[in-house]
C-alpha cells in the first residue's frame, strides 16, 4: 500500500505569489496615481490659460462698452446742440421771410407806375425842368375838411436819429398834431415814402378804422419802423392816390399828407401824374386835399446832394398850391 504524502495548501511559495501579485497590484496603483497628478496639472493650466483669455476678453468688452457710453453721450450732447442750432436757424429764417415779405411789398408798390416811371426817364432826358411859377405862399395851417387822412411819410436815413436809428421825435410829435386836429374820421391809413403800408397791407390796402386803438397803433409803430425807405416821397404819393382814394364814392374827401426832406427827379413829371390820379372838376376842385411837411435835415447836417431839400420845399409848395393844401417848412429838429 502506496502512502501518499499530504498537500498543505497555504505553503510558503503560495505566500510568496500572493505578496508578489499584492506588490504589482499596489505599484501599478502608485504608477496610475502618479500619471492622474500629471493630467490634473496639464488640465488645470489649461483652465487657466481659459480663464485668462476670457478675463482679456471681459476687459476688452467692458472698455468697448465705455467707449460706446462716451459716445452716446457726445452724441446726445450733439443732438441738443443740433435741435438748438436749428431753432436759431429757423428764427433767422422767419425774420428773413419777413423782410422779404415787406421787400416784396416794396417792390410791388414800386412796380405798380412802371408806365409812368418810363415816361418820366424820357421826359428826363429831353427836358430841363420846368422852372415853377411863383405863387403866395399856403397859409400855415392844416384844412379839415377831410373824412379820410393818409400819411406819406419818408423813413431813410436823414429822416431818422443818428444815435437811435428811429425817426426823428418831431415826426412822431407832427404826425400826432395832425390826428389831434382830425378828432373823428372815417378811416386812417399810413404809407412810408416807398409806399409800403406801416401797419401792415391787411386785406389789401384798404382804410383803418378810426379808433383810440388805431391812433395809438400808427404811433407805436413809427416809433419802432426800421424799414429804410428811399428818400423821395413820390411812389407812396403814387400808391396813396391809386390805392386808397375811391372815385365812385361821392362822399369820400381824402386828405394826403406827405412828410419828408429831400426828393430826386423832375418836379414836371410828378405834378402832371399826381393831376392825372387827382384831376380837378369844372369847378376846379379836387376829391384829395394834399398837405405836406418839410424837415430841414438836409440843410442842418449838410447831407444833401444836388440841393434835394430845396427841390423837395419846391415840389411840395406847387403840389399843395395845385390841391388846395397847405405847406409848412420846419426851420429846426
Amino acid at each position: 500500500m502506496i502512502r501518499r504524502r499530504k498537500i498543505e495548501v497555504f505553503s510558503l511559495s503560495f505566500l510568496d505569489c500572493i505578496c508578489c501579485g499584492f506588490g504589482a497590484m499596489i505599484l501599478i496603483f502608485v504608477l496610475s496615481i502618479g500619471a492622474q497628478g500629471r493630467n490634473q496639472r496639464a488640465t488645470i493650466e489649461a483652465l487657466q490659460r481659459m480663464l485668462a483669455a476670457h478675463l482679456a476678453s471681459l476687459a476688452q468688452l467692458t472698455q468697448t462698452k465705455q467707449e460706446l457710453e462716451l459716445n452716446y453721450t457726445a452724441t446726445l450732447t450733439l443732438a441738443a446742440d443740433t435741435k438748438l442750432k436749428n431753432a436759431d436757424l429757423q428764427s433767422l429764417l422767419d425774420d428773413l421771410d419777413r423782410q422779404l415779405s415787406r421787400e416784396k411789398s416794396g417792390q410791388e408798390a414800386l412796380l405798380v407806375d412802371v408806365d409812368e416811371l418810363r415816361r418820366e426817364i424820357a421826359a428826363r432826358q429831353k427836358r430841363p425842368e420846368m422852372v415853377l411859377p411863383k405863387v403866395e405862399p399856403a397859409p400855415v395851417g392844416v384844412p379839415v375838411g377831410s373824412n379820410h387822412i393818409a400819411f406819406v411819410i419818408d423813413t431813410s436815413g436823414s429822416m431818422r436819429d443818428f444815435n437811435s436809428g428811429q425817426l426823428w421825435p418831431i415826426v412822431i410829435r407832427k404826425v400826432e398834431e395832425v390826428l389831434d386836429v382830425y378828432p373823428q374820421v372815417d378811416g386812417i391809413q399810413i404809407l412810408d415814402a416807398d409806399g409800403r403800408f406801416v401797419l401792415g397791407e391787411r386785406g389789401g390796402a384798404q382804410w383803418l378804422p378810426d379808433s383810440p386803438e388805431t391812433r395809438e397803433g400808427i404811433k407805436r409803430a413809427l416809433r419802432r419802423y426800421d424799414v429804410f425807405s428811399e428818400s423821395n416821397p413820390v411812389p407812396g404819393i403814387f400808391r396813396a392816390l391809386r390805392l386808397l382814394h375811391d372815385p365812385n364814392d361821392p362822399n369820400m374827401r381824402m386828405g394826403l399828407y406827405i412828410f419828408g426832406d429831400e426828393f430826386t427827379g423832375l418836379a414836371d413829371a410828378v405834378l402832371r401824374r399826381v393831376d392825372e390820379l387827382n384831376p380837378a372838376d369844372e369847378k376846379g376842385e379836387r376829391r384829395v386835399v394834399i398837405n405836406a411837411v418839410a424837415f430841414p435835415t438836409t440843410i442842418r447836417f449838410d447831407v444833401s446832394l444836388g440841393n434835394t431839400g430845396l427841390k423837395l420845399a419846391n415840389l411840395m409848395r406847387e403840389l399843395c398850391y395845385q390841391h388846395g393844401g397847405a405847406f409848412v417848412a420846419l426851420q429846426d429838429l
